[in-house]
């Protein structure tokens, strides 16, 4: 397994859109493990392959408190099942540092593939629903400073640059 970079805001890549994966295969677990070790590594509870600058549609999950329960997601896709909207404190590894309040839907289904290619559907709710369709958006080009304010977002984008300068010198 490999340790993979993770892009921080406002980098443009973060913005790319993921293309389906057309065959489960070794690379694509390869992939997947990368993905959970790097996860893992940095404390996160979930991951899309956008953030490490692969533009694959594969998202992992663990919300386990002893990383033991990799969710690992090909091609996911959600749909709504309650119209209810509920908010939580939401953070990124690809926004380091910062929480902010965002607005999900209280209920979804997910239909994805597993690691072995087989075809799989989940109804998730709490913090699983949230984090399900917080890693769709990364999919999609969508961080989650796209739901807060632009005064806020702009706020983060400057401390974010201002830290990464830093680093840099």
């Amino acid at each position: 397994m490999a340790v993979l970079d993770i892009l921080h805001f406002p980098d443009p890549r973060l913005r790319n859109k993921a293309k389906p994966v057309k065959r489960v295969n070794d690379r694509i677990r390869q992939l997947a493990d990368d993905m959970l070790e790097t996860m893992y590594l940095a404390k996160g509870i979930g991951l899309a392959a956008v953030q490490v600058n692969v533009l694959k549609r594969v998202v992992v999950i663990d919300l386990s408190p002893n990383a033991t329960q990799p969710r690992v997601l090909i091609n996911p896709v959600y749909t709504v099942v309650s119209d209810k909207i509920v908010g939580a404190d939401e953070g990124c590894l690809s926004v380091p540092g910062f929480y902010e309040p965002v607005s999900r839907f209280e209920r979804i289904q997910v239909e994805f593939l597993d690691r072995q290619g087989n075809q799989q559907v989940l109804e998730a709710d709490g913090l699983l629903g949230a984090c399900i369709q917080h890693e769709c958006d990364h999919l999609d080009g969508i961080l989650f400073v796209d739901h807060v304010s632009n005064l806020k977002r702009q706020f983060i984008r400057r401390k974010l640059v201002k830290r990464q300068r830093t680093r840099a010198e």
